[in-house]
């Protein structure tokens, strides 16, 4: 006979009022548990006629989560969260460990919800952004005329520090707004703008509201891709903007999805990944080390800090990756195994896209659109200059792109497609 399962663990949303703002069923599963884990604020909370023993959250938290559960088997257990456990909060991580199966979730009202009613604002229609173990470069990617954000503080310094950010990003005449303690018989709201914000820090549990307003000189950057080039830092290594939203388009970034970007030298391809979508996520492979800590600090500025930057030569600093949905070959594709490896890492049904202006790498590329197929095309791009009291054309160098969708059943590899003898590196500054 099979032991029988484990009791559920209860995962309760609680807010800053406490016991009183809990109902029915929160505080009877509270009452009856023999373990309540949570933080320390959260289990100051409780009243003496919850008798189970009160286990604060380790830290690091992740690593420590199996095991703490463990310890305790056929245990009945609790856990506290802060408002709605499955939005930024502990549930997620629970989930994901524990298994949904395992959890019965009762939700609090969240601080995002408290905050649109208290603001009037919708909240379909206002952007998140959590800054709790997040750092404040999250924000740079969001900040766009008349958009209404919500952030979710870190501690008593972050309004001051997301006022910083503002400023720093040309919006510093942006409203903003403090609320503090939501739900609580403290709760209390203070504003100001970014440029001239007036606050010393104040209570822990805040909510900022923000109305973005750019002053005069601000100039928020698309969504879209093809940033202009001043956007990023660079040396010459840098996909231009023409030919960088057609590659965009031909890897089609989609939510959740995981780009390589092979060969990064400024980065911008796996940055503007990662801005289609939030959940987006890159890692780009540069073996110059002053490179890779440029792609890092353009990755911040343009507000996708999360992307990972592996330095290292491919296809070395390939293994152990984890498998991509989506490839980029920006450079080093006459390189002994790169093409080979990075298709042998590509899902069914996963892209790559490769650029190059050499006439060695175009050789290479046509020989695996041949064993391959997908789409093969040169991209022409010409800028209107001055000629004496005139105006005419100056053609950059084309750019041979290559790109396809790896089929169900293979077709081959195309492995006697690589040149041993020869390196693009010289030319990646042309199409990167």
């Amino acid at each position: 006979m099979s032991p029988p399962p484990p009791p559920p663990v209860t995962v309760i949303g609680i807010g800053a009022e406490g016991w009183e703002g809990l109902g029915p069923a929160a505080r009877e599963a509270l009452r009856t548990a023999e373990v309540v884990i949570g933080g320390r604020r959260h289990l100051g909370l409780l009243p003496p006629e919850c008798p189970g023993e009160r286990v604060p959250w380790p830290s690091p938290l992740r690593p420590a989560v199996p095991g703490l559960f463990a310890a305790h088997t056929g245990r009945r257990i609790s856990v506290l969260a802060s408002g709605d456990p499955m939005f930024f909060g502990i549930g997620r991580t629970l989930a994901e460990l524990l298994g949904a199966e395992r959890l019965r979730v009762l939700p609090h009202p969240s601080s995002v919800s408290l905050a649109c009613a208290r603001l009037g604002w919708a909240l379909e229609e206002t952007e998140v952004v959590s800054l709790v173990g997040r750092p404040l470069a999250t924000l740079n990617r969001e900040l766009y005329a008349g958009r209404r954000l919500l952030v979710l503080s870190a501690g008593a310094d972050t309004p001051a520090e997301v006022a910083g950010v503002l400023g720093e990003r040309g919006f510093g005449p942006s409203r903003m707004r403090v609320l503090e303690q939501l739900g609580s018989a403290g709760e209390r709201c203070v504003e100001g703008t970014a440029e001239a914000w007036p606050h010393p820090p104040g209570d822990p549990l805040n909510v900022i509201a923000v109305d973005c307003a750019p002053a005069d000189r601000a100039r928020p950057l698309s969504l879209v891709p093809g940033l202009p080039e001043a956007a990023y830092d660079h040396d010459g290594q840098l996909t231009k903007r023409h030919v960088r939203a057609v590659t965009l388009a031909a890897l089609a970034p989609a939510p959740g999805e995981l780009l390589w970007d092979v060969g990064g030298g400024s980065g911008s391809i796996a940055v503007e990944w990662m801005r289609a979508h939030r959940t987006c996520r890159a890692v780009s492979v540069e073996r110059d080390a002053v490179r890779a800590e440029r792609i890092g600090r353009n990755a911040a500025a343009l507000g996708v800090p999360g992307l990972t930057v592996v330095t290292g030569a491919a296809p070395d600093a390939l293994a152990g990756l984890p498998a991509p949905d989506a490839v980029f070959i920006g450079g080093g594709l006459t390189a002994p195994g790169v093409l080979e490896a990075c298709w042998a890492a590509l899902p069914p049904g996963g892209r790559i896209v490769a650029n190059t202006v050499t006439l060695e790498s175009e050789a290479l590329l046509a020989d695996w659109y041949r064993g391959h197929g997908g789409d093969l095309v040169r991209l022409a791009v010409s800028h209107a200059t001055p000629v004496g009291a005139f105006t005419g054309w100056r053609q950059a160098m084309p750019v041979t792109q290559w790109s396809t969708t790896k089929p169900l059943a293979s077709r081959g590899t195309g492995g006697d497609a690589a040149d041993p003898e020869g390196s693009d590196e010289a030319a990646q500054g042309e199409t990167r």
